[in-house]
């Protein structure tokens, strides 16, 4: 499993549902379908997702080196 970071890319709002589709190996496209319908039943699922996106970090770029 991959560590727990959001992406630089493949990223449509905060990252978040890319970064956890990343770590549990499944495409970001579903995970960002099961946030969405998971929205629809009762829960603090949107405050989860702003809690997420500002406490992990971001994935570091990649060093070029000269």
């Amino acid at each position: 499993m991959a560590a727990l970071a959001r992406p630089r890319d493949g990223r449509m709002i905060g990252g978040v549902c890319a970064a956890l589709a990343r770590r549990f190996g499944t495409s970001a496209t579903t995970m960002r379908v099961m946030f969405v319908v998971s929205c629809l039943l009762p829960g603090p699922q949107f405050l989860l997702y702003l809690a997420l996106w500002m406490l992990l970090p971001a994935e570091k770029p990649a060093s070029t080196a000269w």
